[in-house]
């Protein structure tokens, strides 16, 4: 059976981050548009195999909405005159009336400047990172940027830059270790590789098994590579010397074994390593006779003689030592962070420990201060974060921040002070300072954050016997201290604890510097999926699936919401509108008069007016009819006005004081009321001309498309407030054709010109004379984008009509498109480009994309960026050489491509006319709450999307769910910025965004935070409900068998342990509220829950759904585990009137079970209740709905994780024994193994994966390797069917929890529905398993390996030995029956002379790949 692997949903979360000078905009230290904030650094966070690349801004604050609501409600009452408190906000877009030399020259010291992500780019990697680095090498001195090297699970290294040609990462090198001995025998699947760098960027090392470091040198200077060179005879352009392993045990000390952590130190002439091992091992029930078994090594590599001498040996550590983290050059030594302490080392072997809890001078003979009585802090999973030289963060696991400063006594370390809290923030995973004041922490589990610290000098109080002379001896005693810093430093350089510098000679007062948090921003993330299940949501009016799935952990924990197309709210129906063919929603109102002239007071582009008519349009009955509809006084719509005709196009002109208004033969003015002001038929003298089939409205410039690819442009006087047709000679002869044409308003000035000398007059463009183009220009220019049948792409200047940019490689979408500089040579060849759209995305910074789709259904999306003008000359010179030059390149986001209906030729009837569809793309700006407003794209046709770029997430197309919408527009006629109208297959219907919704992921999701942790949860369908087991903790008590304690407490600092607990929740997903509960014992967890259908005699179909769960019975090291079994029932209860939601539910406990094992897998067959306990399998029957009698049982493995039934067939997962295929017969009762495997393999889940008459089974392990079994008794291999047949291996890298069967509904509906598998993994990720027909597979396996040789592969990585499982069991990977969805998706970024290059080498076309591909990668 075959089989697609593909991602629907990336990892989430950040588990490694470097910041660095990665991109040139942290050079220039403007963003890529020069009226946007000031870009300070790079972040780059990766999860799993998802590396991201994020721009730190330094902005000022957002504009608030509700100022500017205030400002029009102010302005309606004023008659239209402006506030004057508002004027600098009012200005963010920089349309206004203020002086901008002003605002910009104040911008930069403004302390209120806030920082804030931005995404700039996303790859998903063949490989699982494992560490990032920030490296400068020889070519840092030209480019000032930094290098990243990024480290992978399978001993890789790769160096990586950032090109501004691809405007992406490219690989500079990448270096591979995964043959050195140590990997070779690599038995221990719990190593991770960990990367670290020198801070003088020297060196980089890479730890690898058996106490070894790959160690990679960088040339620093040309001096280096020289000598390199001679000895050598090095290859010059290689910014690395050959790089060798280093093995610590052999080569710089034998007692340097089982490595905890290592860093590079600081301020040392040579690479300089600091090592944190254990040569002795030991646990917490062996420290009689081990403890203190951590070492710290610090040595020095001499790279170039090979020589590694050790400065400093430090034994007698605390044996729970976990991580190390450098001090600063001025400080000198290394932190080592343990379970119950924080230790200062410094190179001359002193340790200066502060322990946190009583149990640190219990497990440790190192001398140490006795702990505070009431601290009792735990230290697992912090991680340390140096904020300044001399004071470091403790971020301890449930998020709480303690500063620890360091406390001088000369130039030696005295003491360590622990600090109260000062915050809580996410549970941490990675801490890294970004520069002298923010902060950054990632977490895998939750949001990572941006912090800013400040530092305040506060007063110190002092006790009242300390006065006048004590106080100016000890200040003075201070000052004498011959470190100038504490003296002349740096208002960072904190000093000590209870002393300061003063603030004046006369007042003797102390101060001290207290640290203050701000969050200044963070990236969303919902953490790992436990588990997952199916409920149904509301889609406005149809009820649609949503994935609930139980995310996160601790405080963070909660639930995750998902949705596959954006989920939207039905505001009111509005047949009377119709629109069929078209809907305009437009803001216009009475103009003002100046000295006689008309004109529209510029605004910002966030204050966007209040709309006040809706144009619709339909194409029956002939000829067509159009309305004009305003809204009335009860918030129904009035239709005053009905034209005869079609609409084509309708916008607000002369600055918003009247509507233009085309129709399929004539360009109108109206008045606001909808009266006729001015009127030009489109005719050739006296002759009709063909209908205008399209058309671009841009204040004042109209540009008409006619059927038969001829042009029309008009251009508005303001002073006669009429239109008049303008002269397009420069454009050519009256009989050049266009496919498809725009305008484009460029508000923040990325569109810029670059003159020749020979023409000054290019850029009389942008200064504009008269006083009508000042008031409505602002600092906005505008263009003309229009694309030629011969597949040329132009964009022209405005109104002097230069063209200044011209591009071929739009007809193959290539991937980057820029100025071919020469005017194109018109070859006549086929371009099917329909639409084009030059439109602005984007959330608090909007950058002009373009919009390009054919007509044979591939969309591309480019995003517009600045580029250089190349300086050469063209050689031999053109004959008619271009005057301007547009500083602009285009670069390719999105690609995807859609199934296009053909209409037969002959079918062109009305009702043809009627059915047809068409494809737009509507730009829109919306505020779906108070703080966001976004600008994106909305895609009509029979497969419509909302394009939609955010912050963090970048662009998104995002299905809107409908079947089909012929016409759209953002709507404001109801006072609400957030209001869609949209005539689909439902009709005219006002909507809007459904609130809350996250769009910065593959699919839109919702998160319902809980405080807690959820383990397991299922979907009960009688009631529509959900039921979760949350995860919590509860301090634990061991007891003997006579139930006497066995231990207490018995000192400072120490306290009972922790344990895991469950309690049981009915939850209504409608406003998720907990209905009822049930809490278990505080040593007893849920290890399942599921909802299972039994036979009763309570109803009277003889079933019913009742929900099961298994749980487990902690009692200590030194008592055997026991277990339980619960059977519960949802039951309606009489409901308060006043309570929310409307129907009420308990859960009622019908049966409780004791087990002498754990209960850790149940589920349903026939009727009848499957549980396991231990090593064994129960079939219990459910008896007057009051107890559980069992029928059949069956010896299994070593430990059941999973069950699933199908009819009467059972497939049993084990922890050890792998998978087992066991039937179900009632008469007699008894359980048959059919078939099992016989390896000795772990299995996390197990499912039936079937399609067609074929059957397979799915199994995933803790390592993320998928298996496909099959129970075939004819394969003489099978032994006669008692061996399950393994044929197919597929590596994941990351621990499936949870997976769900679906159904999946092909095109020739087959009486039984296809299986489809959709699993969620510990990394956030979701993945679905789809059955692929034999002749899909063998062209998209062909396509597999074309893409693994033919295309460059981020770093370097190979996509098939990524997938490859280690098994020696077999002559040849078993990887064939599976593809690789995350390949496979690399097609559709081709350029399409690429993909038909990649197509014909493999025997087929493009168009049949991309339907194949298109038909399998649904989510659900």
């Amino acid at each position: 059976m075959h089989a697609l692997r593909h991602d629907i949903l990336p990892p989430s979360g950040v588990e490694f981050a470097a910041t660095l000078k990665l991109t040139p905009s942290t050079i220039t230290g403007s963003s890529s548009q020069e009226k946007l904030p000031r870009v300070l650094t790079n972040v780059v966070v990766s999860r799993s195999n998802l590396l991201r690349i994020f721009e730190v801004w330094e902005q000022a604050p957002q504009i608030s909405t509700y100022i500017e609501d205030e400002r029009e409600r102010r302005a309606h009452v004023r008659k239209g005159t402006e506030a004057v408190e508002g004027e600098v906000e009012m200005d963010e877009g920089g349309e206004g009336w203020v002086n901008m030399g002003s605002v910009k020259a104040t911008a930069k010291k403004d302390p209120s400047m806030v920082s804030r992500f931005h995404f700039v780019r996303e790859h998903t990697l063949h490989g699982t990172v494992t560490g990032m680095e920030s490296v400068r090498i020889m070519s840092t001195y030209e480019d000032q940027l930094d290098r990243l090297l990024v480290s992978f699970k399978d001993a890789k290294i790769a160096l990586l830059e950032w090109s501004d040609a691809a405007h992406d990462l490219v690989t500079v090198s990448i270096h591979t270790y995964e043959r050195a001995p140590q990997m070779v025998s690599l038995d221990s699947p719990l190593f991770k590789s960990e990367l670290r760098a020198d801070p003088l960027s020297r060196c980089a090392a890479l730890s690898l098994p058996k106490d070894a470091f790959a160690i990679l040198p960088f040339f620093q200077t040309q001096a280096e590579l020289d000598t390199m060179e001679q000895e050598q005879n090095h290859a010059r352009d290689v910014p690395y010397s050959p790089s060798f392993v280093l093995d610590l045990v052999s080569d710089v000390d034998e007692r340097i074994r089982n490595v905890i952590d290592f860093v590079f130190l600081p301020g040392y002439n040579n690479p300089t390593i600091a090592v944190l091992c254990q040569s002795e091992q030991t646990w917490a029930g062996r420290l009689k006779e081990f403890r203190d078994t951590a070492r710290l090594y610090i040595f020095t590599l001499d790279l170039m003689s090979r020589n590694y001498p050790i400065i400093t040996a430090v034994d007698g550590l605390p044996y729970d030592s976990m991580s190390l983290l450098p001090c600063a050059t001025s400080l000198g030594g290394v932190i080592v962070l343990t379970s119950n302490s924080v230790i200062y080392v410094d190179q001359a072997a002193r340790r200066v420990a502060l322990p946190v809890n009583g149990w640190a001078a219990r497990v440790s003979d190192m001398p140490m201060p006795p702990a505070d009585k009431d601290l009792g802090l735990y230290l697992e999973g912090s991680r340390l974060v140096f904020v300044d030289e001399k004071t470091f963060f403790v971020i301890r696991k449930d998020g709480m921040i303690h500063p620890i400063e360091i406390i001088l006594d000369g130039r030696t370390v005295s003491k360590l002070v622990l600090l109260p809290v000062i915050a809580q923030t996410t549970i941490p995973a990675v801490a890294k300072p970004l520069n002298d004041d923010l902060l950054f922490v990632g977490s895998m589990v939750g949001p990572s954050v941006l912090m800013k610290t400040a530092r305040e000098e506060v007063p110190l109080e002092l006790p009242a016997e300390q006065t006048g002379a004590a106080t100016t001896i000890n200040f003075s005693d201070s000052m004498d201290l011959d470190d100038d810093d504490d003296l002349y430093g740096d208002s960072q350089a904190i000093t000590q604890a209870t002393v300061g510098a003063t603030s004046g000679t006369s007042t003797m007062t102390k101060t001290r510097s207290i640290i203050h948090l701000s969050l200044c921003d963070s990236l969303p993330a919902y953490g790992p999926i436990a588990d997952m299940t199916f409920s149904l949501a509301k889609n406005g009016e149809r009820f649609v699936p949503e994935l609930v799935a139980a995310t996160g952990a601790g405080h963070l924990g909660g639930f995750t919401l998902f949705q596959r197309d954006l989920p939207t709210r039905t505001k009111r129906k509005l047949h009377v509108l119709g629109g069929a063919r078209g809907i305009w929603s437009l803001p216009v109102r009475q103009s003002q008069r100046v000295n006689g002239l008309s004109y529209e007071k510029a605004t910002g582009p966030f204050s966007t007016e209040i709309d006040t008519i809706i144009i619709s349009t339909d194409a029956n009955p002939t000829p067509g009819v159009s309305r004009i509809a305003t809204r009335t006084a009860k918030t129904d719509v009035a239709i005053p006005t009905r034209i005869p005709g079609t609409t084509i196009s309708a916008a607000p002109f002369f600055q918003r004081t009247t509507i233009l208004h085309v129709m399929t033969n004539s360009i109108r003015v109206l008045e606001p009321d909808g009266n006729e002001r001015q009127v030009i038929k489109d005719m050739d003298g006296s002759l009709p001309r063909a209908k205008i089939k399209s058309c671009s409205i841009c204040d004042p410039f109209v540009l008409i498309l006619r059927e038969d690819e001829s042009i029309g442009l008009f251009i508005g006087e303001t002073e006669r407030g009429k239109i008049r047709r303008k002269d397009m000679s420069p454009m050519g002869d009256k009989t050049s054709r266009y496919l498809a044409g725009c305008f484009f308003t460029d508000t923040i000035g990325l569109f810029d010109i670059e003159a020749t000398e020979t023409t000054p007059a290019a850029h009389a463009d942008k200064n504009t004379s008269t006083l009508q183009a000042a008031v409505t220009a602002g600092n906005r220019s505008q263009w003309l984008v229009l694309v030629r049948p011969q597949g040329v792409m132009e964009i022209w200047s405005l109104p002097k009509l230069t063209l200044v940019f011209s591009t071929t490689a739009i007809s193959t979408l290539e991937n980057i498109l820029v100025d071919s500089r020469a005017p194109a040579a018109l070859k006549p060849q086929d371009l099917d480009i329909d639409q084009i759209l030059v439109a602005p995305l984007g959330e608090t910074s909007l950058v002009p994309h373009l919009f390009v789709f054919s007509r044979s259904g591939n969309m591309a999306i480019y995003e517009a960026l600045p580029a250089p003008v190349p300086t050469e000359q063209a050689d031999p010179p053109l004959p008619n050489p271009r005057t301007a030059f547009l500083k602009v390149k285009f670069h390719k986001v999105v690609s995807k491509t859609f199934e296009i209906q053909r209409i037969e030729e002959t079918e062109k009837t009305v009702l043809a006319e009627h059915k047809r569809i068409s494809r737009t793309f509507v730009p829109f700006v919306t505020s779906p709450n108070v703080e966001c407003t976004l600008a994106g794209v909305f895609f009509t046709g029979d497969r419509p999307c909302w394009i939609i770029a955010t912050d963090k997430g970048g662009l998104r197309v995002i299905p809107s769910g409908h079947t089909v919408v012929h016409a759209f527009t953002a709507c404001s006629l109801w006072e609400s910025k957030g209001d869609f109208l949209l005539y689909s297959d439902e009709g005219p219907t006002l909507l809007e965004w459904a609130p809350e919704v996250q769009l910065d992921s593959c699919l839109p999701y919702r998160s319902v935070p809980r405080s807690r942790a959820y383990s397991n949860i299922v979907f009960e369908q009688s009631g529509s409900l959900i039921v979760a087991a949350s995860s919590l903790q509860a301090r634990f008590a061991s007891y003997d068998e006579d139930g006497s304690i066995v231990w207490e407490p018995d000192g400072n600092g120490i306290s009972f342990p922790y344990a895991d607990c469950s309690t049981l929740e009915l939850i209504s997903p409608e406003h998720w509220v907990t209905m009822d509960g049930y809490e278990f014992a505080s040593n007893e967890s849920v290890n399942t829950l599921t909802c299972v259908c039994l036979e009763t005699t309570s109803t009277e179909s003889g079933s019913k759904d009742f929900i099961a769960v298994g749980t487990t019975i902690n009692r200590g090291e030194d008592l055997a585990v026991k277990g339980a079994t619960y059977i519960f029932e949802a039951v309606e209860v009489v409901s308060d009137p006043n309570w929310t939601p409307k129907r009420w539910y308990k859960l009622k406990l019908r049966v409780k079970d004791d087990a002498k094992g754990p209960v850790t897998a149940v589920c349903g067959i026939n009727g009848y209740l499957v549980s396991s306990m231990g090593q064994k399998i129960f079939v219990r029957a459910l008896d007057l709905d009051e107890r559980l009698v069992g029928i059949a049982f069956l010896d299994v493995g070593v430990y059941v994780t999973s069950l699933r039934s199908m009819k009467n067939l059972l497939l049993i997962g084990d922890a050890v024994k792998s998978v087992w295929l066991v039937a179900f017969q009632e008469d007699p009762y008894k359980l048959v193994t059919l078939a099992k495997d016989v390896r000795k393999k772990h299995a996390t889940t197990v499912d039936f994966f079937f399609a067609g008459g074929d059957l397979a089974i799915a199994s995933e392990d803790e390592e993320g390797v998928l298996r496909l079994f099959a129970y075939d008794p004819s394969d003489p291999e099978s032994r006669g069917g008692q061996h399950l047949l393994c044929h197919t291996e597929f590596h994941s890298h990351k621990e499936c929890r949870s997976t769900i069967m679906i159904a999946r509904r092909t095109k020739d509906e087959q009486l039984i529905p296809q299986a489809k598998l959709v699993s969620g993994f510990t990394d956030g990720s979701l993945s679905t398993l789809t059955p692929v027909d034999e002749a899909v597979f063998k062209r998209l396996q062909l396509l597999q390996g074309q893409l693994t040789r033919n295309v460059q592969h981020t770093a370097g990585l190979n996509p098939k030995a990524h997938r490859i499982v280690r098994n020696d069991a077999v002559s040849k990977p078993l990887s064939k029956s599976v593809l690789d969805g995350q390949l496979l998706s690399e097609f559709q970024v081709l350029g399409i002379s690429r993909q038909n290059e990649i197509t014909r080498q493999i025997g087929t076309e493009r168009a049949l790949v991309l339907h194949d591909w298109s038909s399998l990668i649904v989510p659900w």
